[in-house]
Protein backbone atom coordinates (compact mmCIF):
# COMPACT_ATOMS: atom_id res chain seq x y z
CA UNK A 1 0.00 0.00 0.00
CA UNK A 2 2.90 2.52 0.66
CA UNK A 3 4.27 1.60 -2.83
CA UNK A 4 0.75 2.62 -4.24
CA UNK A 5 0.74 5.56 -2.27
CA UNK A 6 4.04 6.28 -3.16
CA UNK A 7 3.05 6.37 -6.84
CA UNK A 8 0.23 7.71 -7.19
CA UNK A 9 1.66 10.36 -5.74
CA UNK A 10 4.56 10.53 -8.25
CA UNK A 11 1.83 9.70 -11.06
CA UNK A 12 -0.39 13.14 -10.24
CA UNK A 13 2.97 15.09 -10.07
CA UNK A 14 3.80 13.88 -13.51
CA UNK A 15 0.31 14.65 -14.97
CA UNK A 16 0.32 18.00 -13.80
CA UNK A 17 3.90 18.32 -14.90
CA UNK A 18 2.48 17.65 -18.44
CA UNK A 19 -1.05 19.30 -18.28
CA UNK A 20 0.41 22.46 -17.44
CA UNK A 21 3.36 22.62 -19.55
CA UNK A 22 3.32 24.54 -23.01
CA UNK A 23 6.56 24.08 -24.09
CA UNK A 24 6.51 20.83 -26.64
CA UNK A 25 9.91 20.18 -25.93
CA UNK A 26 8.98 19.90 -22.67
CA UNK A 27 5.74 17.68 -23.54
CA UNK A 28 8.04 15.24 -25.88
CA UNK A 29 9.95 14.32 -22.93
CA UNK A 30 8.02 14.10 -20.44
CA UNK A 31 5.51 11.86 -22.79
CA UNK A 32 8.52 9.85 -23.62
CA UNK A 33 9.40 9.38 -19.87
CA UNK A 34 5.79 8.78 -18.82
CA UNK A 35 5.37 6.00 -21.20
CA UNK A 36 8.93 4.54 -20.54
CA UNK A 37 8.65 4.15 -16.25
CA UNK A 38 4.63 4.17 -16.10
CA UNK A 39 4.71 0.81 -18.26
CA UNK A 40 7.53 -0.72 -15.62
CA UNK A 41 5.38 0.96 -12.54
CA UNK A 42 2.74 -0.57 -13.04
CA UNK A 43 4.59 -4.52 -14.00
CA UNK A 44 5.97 -3.61 -10.46
CA UNK A 45 2.95 -2.63 -8.49
CA UNK A 46 0.84 -5.54 -10.20
CA UNK A 47 3.37 -7.55 -9.48
CA UNK A 48 3.04 -6.77 -5.86
CA UNK A 49 -1.00 -6.88 -5.73
CA UNK A 50 -0.83 -10.10 -7.23
CA UNK A 51 1.52 -11.03 -4.25
CA UNK A 52 -0.33 -9.59 -1.68
CA UNK A 53 -2.98 -11.36 -1.98
CA UNK A 54 -5.87 -8.94 -1.25
CA UNK A 55 -9.75 -9.34 -1.89
CA UNK A 56 -10.54 -8.55 -5.61
CA UNK A 57 -12.40 -5.36 -4.52
CA UNK A 58 -8.91 -4.33 -3.11
CA UNK A 59 -7.18 -5.19 -5.65
CA UNK A 60 -9.61 -3.39 -8.11
CA UNK A 61 -9.73 -0.30 -5.83
CA UNK A 62 -5.86 -0.34 -6.19
CA UNK A 63 -6.06 -1.05 -10.25
CA UNK A 64 -7.85 2.17 -10.61
CA UNK A 65 -5.77 4.50 -8.33
CA UNK A 66 -3.25 3.87 -10.47
CA UNK A 67 -5.03 3.48 -14.11
CA UNK A 68 -6.35 7.30 -13.08
CA UNK A 69 -4.44 9.30 -11.48
CA UNK A 70 -1.88 9.66 -14.29
CA UNK A 71 -4.74 11.18 -16.46
CA UNK A 72 -6.02 13.00 -13.43
CA UNK A 73 -3.03 15.02 -13.13
CA UNK A 74 -3.02 15.49 -16.78
CA UNK A 75 -6.30 17.28 -16.92
CA UNK A 76 -5.54 19.20 -13.38
CA UNK A 77 -2.74 20.63 -15.33
CA UNK A 78 -4.33 21.31 -18.37
CA UNK A 79 -7.35 23.13 -15.86
CA UNK A 80 -4.30 25.27 -14.24
CA UNK A 81 -1.99 26.10 -17.46
CA UNK A 82 -3.37 29.55 -17.49
CA UNK A 83 -2.68 30.44 -14.32
CA UNK A 84 0.29 28.26 -13.73
CA UNK A 85 4.05 29.97 -14.01
CA UNK A 86 6.33 26.58 -14.45
CA UNK A 87 9.49 29.04 -13.38
CA UNK A 88 7.95 30.42 -10.26
CA UNK A 89 9.70 29.83 -6.98
CA UNK A 90 6.36 28.79 -5.24
CA UNK A 91 6.07 25.98 -8.21
CA UNK A 92 9.27 24.61 -8.21
CA UNK A 93 9.40 24.17 -4.64
CA UNK A 94 5.85 22.56 -4.01
CA UNK A 95 6.79 20.07 -7.51
CA UNK A 96 10.60 19.49 -6.17
CA UNK A 97 8.45 18.65 -2.68
CA UNK A 98 6.14 15.86 -4.01
CA UNK A 99 8.78 14.92 -6.24
CA UNK A 100 11.13 13.69 -3.79
CA UNK A 101 8.65 12.68 -1.13
CA UNK A 102 6.94 10.33 -3.89
CA UNK A 103 10.89 9.53 -5.04
CA UNK A 104 11.65 8.96 -1.41
CA UNK A 105 8.61 6.35 -1.24
CA UNK A 106 9.50 4.62 -4.26
CA UNK A 107 13.23 4.10 -3.60
CA UNK A 108 12.78 2.79 -0.63
CA UNK A 109 10.38 0.63 -1.27
CA UNK A 110 12.29 -0.97 -4.13
CA UNK A 111 15.25 -1.52 -2.30
CA UNK A 112 13.56 -2.60 1.37
CA UNK A 113 10.39 -4.05 0.22
CA UNK A 114 11.04 -5.62 -3.40
CA UNK A 115 14.57 -6.31 -3.75
CA UNK A 116 15.58 -7.41 -0.18
CA UNK A 117 13.52 -10.37 -0.36
CA UNK A 118 14.87 -11.40 -3.36
CA UNK A 119 18.29 -10.45 -2.70
CA UNK A 120 18.03 -12.79 0.82
CA UNK A 121 16.57 -15.76 -0.50
CA UNK A 122 18.42 -19.13 -0.61
CA UNK A 123 18.33 -19.35 -3.77
CA UNK A 124 20.15 -15.70 -4.67
CA UNK A 125 22.49 -16.23 -1.00
CA UNK A 126 23.86 -19.58 -2.75
CA UNK A 127 25.30 -18.02 -6.15
CA UNK A 128 28.14 -15.75 -6.07
CA UNK A 129 27.66 -15.65 -9.87
CA UNK A 130 23.42 -14.49 -9.95
CA UNK A 131 24.26 -11.88 -7.51
CA UNK A 132 26.96 -10.72 -9.15
CA UNK A 133 24.70 -10.43 -12.25
CA UNK A 134 21.55 -9.28 -10.34
CA UNK A 135 23.25 -6.39 -8.94
CA UNK A 136 24.95 -5.69 -12.26
CA UNK A 137 21.01 -5.67 -13.30
CA UNK A 138 20.15 -2.76 -10.58
CA UNK A 139 23.00 -0.85 -11.49
CA UNK A 140 21.84 -0.68 -15.56
CA UNK A 141 18.10 -0.10 -14.60
CA UNK A 142 18.81 2.67 -12.09
CA UNK A 143 21.57 4.49 -14.52
CA UNK A 144 18.79 3.91 -17.42
CA UNK A 145 16.05 5.58 -15.16
CA UNK A 146 18.65 8.71 -14.53
CA UNK A 147 19.46 8.46 -17.72
CA UNK A 148 16.22 9.28 -18.64
CA UNK A 149 15.55 11.97 -15.46
CA UNK A 150 18.00 14.03 -17.45
CA UNK A 151 15.42 14.10 -20.61
CA UNK A 152 12.31 14.70 -18.52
Amino acid sequence: QVLELGIVVHSIVIGLSLGASNNTCTIKGLVAALCFHQMFEGMGLGGCILQAEYSKAKRAIMVFFFSTTTPFGILVGIGMSKTYKENSPTALITVGLLNASSAGLLIYMALVDLLAVDFMGPKMQSSIRLQLKSFAAVLLGAGGMSLMAKWA
